[in-house]
């Protein structure tokens, strides 16, 4: 039988290059990881502790659709902590990851062919689902000017129905401070674009804090995940926030979609966000692998480099180098064992000429890699 025309998406590279990693481990090489951002460290020992209990005590059957309330309490309160908003629990939604979120958000705002743009690059998996649903990613080909993040003039005579943005970004790890962040949000309102704001590697900035779009207006979907600065991946648990009279349109996509986000998942979650001494100690990790490789890649021969705001990635211009960052990427794991991304997950158009580094792991892992990157470039001769 015939597959539908909107499962053709792209796949995800990176997730490719960690099947081609894995294989390598198996037969038995030593792999550097530095292609997924995932952090190297488990879900906080607190959250582990809670869960264990929990199990006890807890059949651990289904939730409410829209997540444990205790879980959309706590959530509402990080707003007031981090941010000095004053959110209302009943507008948090708790979704099977962001992904899940991704799903809620769109299938909720968009209808068939709407357009969506999507800074380039960009998480590739925004494209995927967009095409998934029947909805068309317009790819918004930023500027190194502008740190690789949308502005307003941009937007014009595109027809977005909706803009997708991220801050910190993946994968250039750049922000949006509050003036460029209000002046889109500002614009797709006088155009009726409807706004989305990935916010799910806030916590994880080094020279000062992200600012939520909740922090300038109410009429936005924001999307959050306990995958990054909460250090749990696996778990797939993450969380929205919409405009309350948005709440219940989204409940019912959700009761249908996903029943409820995992139960055990959200039991450890709660517990997490208590865990800010283990947390801040993980961005302490960071903050020297940042440093690590800002001082590293260059002597290892990638110098078209820019410091990140946040998040654990370095995204290097690796044009002088290669026209095919897919091919270089597979040679780079191939002679030096360190698992990198190629660009291309990124954008399309120009990702033939990029890579990204993640810098998640341990640090004598990111030593390690980068001792084994100037080795391979060394012998190449382009150092």
């Amino acid at each position: 039988m015939d597959n539908s025309r909107r499962s053709q998406v792209d796949p995800f590279i990176v997730m490719d290059v960690m099947e081609a990693a894995r294989a390598a481990e198996e037969a038995g090489r030593h792999i550097i990881h530095m292609e997924v951002g995932q952090p190297g460290t488990p879900a906080p020992a607190g959250a582990r502790a809670a869960l264990a209990d929990a199990m006890e005590r807890d059949a651990m059957g289904y939730t409410v659709a829209l997540g444990l309330p205790a879980l959309r309490r706590r959530i509402a309160r990080l707003y007031g902590e981090w941010y000095d908003v004053d959110l209302d629990p009943a507008r948090v939604i708790v979704t099977p990851g962001s992904s899940g979120a991704f799903i809620l958000a769109f299938t909720a705002l968009f209808d068939t062919g709407a357009r969506v743009g999507v800074g380039a690059p960009g998480y590739p998996s925004y494209r995927q689902i967009l095409r998934a649903l029947d909805l068309v990613p317009v790819d918004i080909e930023t500027a190194t000017e502008n740190r690789l993040q949308p502005v307003p003039a941009d937007l014009g005579g595109l027809g977005l129905d909706g803009l997708m943005v991220a801050s910190p970004a993946n994968p250039s790890g750049t922000m949006l401070d509050r003036a460029a962040l209000s002046g889109l949000m500002g614009a797709c309102a006088e155009r009726g674009t409807k706004f989305i704001s990935d916010e799910i590697y806030h916590g994880i900035e080094y020279e000062r804090r992200a600012v939520s779009a909740l922090e300038i207006g109410d009429d936005c979907y924001v999307i959050n995940s306990f995958s990054k600065y909460f250090s749990m991946t696996g778990w797939r648990v993450g969380w929205m926030v919409a405009p309350p009279d948005h709440v219940r349109v989204i409940e019912r996509l959700a009761q249908n979609l996903f029943i409820c986000p995992p139960h055990a998942s959200q039991v450890a979650a709660l517990a997490a966000m208590d865990c800010e001494d283990e947390l801040q100690a993980n961005m302490e990790v960071y903050r020297a692998n940042r440093a690590l490789m800002l001082d590293g890649l260059p002597r290892a021969g990638f110098d078209r480099i820019a410091p990140p705001d946040g998040a654990f990635y370095v995204y290097a211009n690796v044009e002088h180098l290669t026209d095919d960052s897919r091919a270089f990427a597979a040679e780079i794991l191939r002679e030096a064992g360190v698992a990198v991304t190629p660009g291309l997950d990124f954008d399309p158009v120009r990702g033939h000429g990029t890579l990204r580094f993640s810098y998640a792991r341990a640090t004598d892992d990111i030593k390690e890699g980068l001792a084994r990157l100037k080795t391979f470039m060394e012998a190449r001769g382009a150092v």
